[in-house]
């Protein structure tokens, strides 16, 4: 699966697109230099229980580790994964 990222110096998505169509979203805001804030994550009916948003979840996670960013959940999907996923803790706020 191709996750893909855009950004500006303050916000950020990842997304999921086939055929120029975006099929799943995941927005950010920056806090700071040193947080980003994932406020919304949003997958298209059609790919529903294919992993998608876990994807983003994690493409977000790895973003951030690159980045030495923590990570402040606040969509409520991307909080639910990061109360499954311990091995994202290390970039949790």
């Amino acid at each position: 699966m191709n996750i893909q990222q855009i950004e500006n110096e303050k916000k950020g998505e990842f997304y999921y697109e086939v055929d120029g169509n975006q099929l799943g979203i995941m927005t950010y805001t920056y806090a700071g230099a040193d947080k980003i804030i994932i406020d919304h994550t949003e997958v298209d009916e059609s790919l529903k229980g294919q992993g998608v948003g876990y994807e983003l979840v994690e493409a977000a996670v790895n973003f951030a580790r690159e980045n030495n960013l923590k990570v402040m959940p606040l969509c409520p999907f991307a909080n639910a994964v990061f109360k499954k996923r311990t091995e994202y803790k290390d970039v949790l706020f």
